[in-house]
């Protein structure tokens, strides 16, 4: 069973930047591709960012292009979100989520293994 841990996250003014983690234990998922979603309260969750298992595919949403930077360390079995030029609309839960294949996905019932979240909140 994968085990998904989310760190990083915080309260930030506008403008500034946060880098989230996401460390997987219970197994190696080198082979996996993952991803990064958000919910803000009272709404669905959203696709931000995903990779392939290589790291050679991305993709992000058009509202984080230019500002969120995914990538992997698969010796160390993490994910990271670079969050930059972080705007009052990127407050909310951050959820790392990994695939049980290496191919790269946006959808969130595509997703098998999820965190439980990390907090992010930017002030005006």
């Amino acid at each position: 069973q994968v085990q998904l841990v989310e760190s990083g996250g915080g309260l930030v003014q506008a403008g500034g930047s946060l880098r989230l983690s996401c460390a997987a234990s219970g197994r190696t998922f080198s082979s996996n591709a993952a991803g990064w979603f958000r919910q803000a309260p009272g709404k669905e969750h959203e696709f931000v960012a995903a990779l392939s298992w290589s790291g050679g595919n991305i993709q992000y949403a058009d509202s984080v292009k230019g500002r969120f930077t995914i990538s992997r360390d698969n010796a160390k079995n993490t994910v990271y979100l670079q969050m930059n030029s972080l705007k009052p609309e990127d407050t909310a839960v951050y959820y790392c989520a990994v695939r049980k294949d290496p191919f790269l996905r946006v959808a969130v019932q595509n997703y098998d293994y999820w965190g439980q979240g990390t907090q992010v909140n930017v002030s005006s």
